[in-house]
């Protein structure tokens, strides 16, 4: 821990920026029946802010490395920073939900640069070797994930426009320290191409990590996006929930998960705690009001299993470069993050307040069904344990 805790500058001004861009995913949870009070809006158009975001953010998958490569880590960085900045900002000022959406998407961009450059950036910059660095990076995805919601509770219960100021500020700090404490790093020997991470999916394995993680992901984001409409509970009650759904998301990722690998074999794991998953969605769509409250924070733990999984899966199931690999499989898997915010109140509105997540529990029961298929395809494992231990790059994109 004393290793971990003696870093340079450069590495302490990019961690704490990582946190401010970790919370940018969760920061909307709270204030989205404000949000669609405050601009005279339906559910689902709101959860297009989630939509928009993450649309962008799996596109940008192809993009970043790319961007990286060519003008070097520290200047992806503050362009993803500046972009975070300047759309972060827009957002507060929206007068309509399709403004708000559009710069939404902007930020997506903008964080999707920052984020996926970052960890490269730590673990060259850090003092201690590649393990302080990760654990270092790991925390400031948990931490990020479980401050979020808080910071929309309480900024957002003043009004549903500053938690996009708090987060353009603390942003724009966090420009101000990289631009004064980090200096540019080596550019990678070999550029990445636009193209590089479809053709990692053209290994079985890969590709079956990924399309399995596309459904897990439409069932994390159901509870993610739309349950905030179903809890129907103040910002700052709302905000309490999805810390609690937070912490336990940072603690099964990074601590439990690896036991439970250690002990029982990855695939396992992850088709037990998809399996899981799918029971307790079910239970949330049907229970009473303090079942679902309670379901929503007990599926942060499951989320944390199965994303810490699903990555040392990706990242060391093929022989890609782990970046080009990871910008594969991301590619693949945000696009159900951005279907499942819209979908859920879609089909809501179509049917019945269950419906959705009866649809988030059956996805879940695909992606569990496509493990076990594909078992032999997803069994080969990385060639050293540093790399087994690839939470680094999982996180690489947030919250796996």
């Amino acid at each position: 821990m004393a290793t971990i805790l003696r870093q340079p500058k450069a590495v302490w001004a990019t961690a704490g920026a990582c946190v401010v861009a970790f919370m940018g995913i969760g920061l909307v949870d709270p204030i989205l029946p404000s949000i669609a009070t405050g601009l005279d809006a339906t559910p689902s158009q709101v959860s297009l802010l989630f939509t928009s975001y993450f649309l962008i953010t799996a596109v940008a998958m192809l993009v970043t490395g790319f961007v990286s490569s060519r003008i070097g880590g520290r200047r992806t960085l503050l362009c993803g920073l500046a972009l975070v900045v300047v759309f972060a900002g827009l957002a507060g000022t929206s007068d309509s939900v399709g403004e708000l959406v559009g710069f939404r998407a902007g930020w997506g961009l903008g964080n999707a640069l920052f984020v996926s450059t970052a960890l490269a950036v730590i673990v060259g910059a850090a003092a201690g070797g590649s393990a302080a660095a990760i654990l270092l990076y790991e925390s400031a995805l948990g931490l990020g994930m479980a401050c979020g919601p808080l910071l929309g509770a309480v900024l957002g219960d003043l009004s549903w426009r500053y938690p996009f100021f708090g987060t353009a500020t603390l942003m724009a700090v966090g420009f101000l320290c990289i631009t004064a404490f980090l200096r540019e790093q080596p550019r990678p020997a070999r550029r990445t191409s636009l193209l590089d991470p479809i053709r990692a999916l053209g290994h079985g394995g890969l590709a079956s990590a990924a399309a399995s993680a596309f459904f897990y992901n439409y069932t994390f984001f159901t509870v993610l996006a739309f349950t905030p409409f179903v809890l129907n509970m103040t910002p700052y009650r709302s905000g309490a929930v999805f810390f609690a759904w937070g912490v336990l998301l940072a603690l099964f990722s990074v601590v439990i998960a690896p036991r439970l690998q250690e002990r029982f074999g990855s695939l396992p794991v992850l088709g037990g705690s998809l399996v899981l998953l799918a029971a307790d969605v079910l239970v949330l769509g049907y229970g009473d009001h303090t079942t679902a409250v309670v379901c929503t924070i007990v599926s942060g733990a499951l989320i944390g299993v199965n994303n810490t999984v699903y990555t040392e899966l990706a990242l060391g199931v093929s022989d890609a470069p782990r970046p080009v690999a990871s910008a594969g499989y991301n590619f693949v898997r945000w696009f159900a993050a951005a279907a499942a915010p819209y979908c859920a109140p879609k089909i809501e509105e179509w049917t019945d307040l269950h419906v959705p997540f009866v649809v988030a529990a059956v996805t879940a029961l695909v992606g569990a069904l496509i493990v076990v298929v594909r078992r032999r395809a997803l069994t080969r494992e990385a060639a050293e344990p540093e790399t087994r231990h690839a939470v680094e790059d999982s996180v690489s994109v947030f919250a796996g």
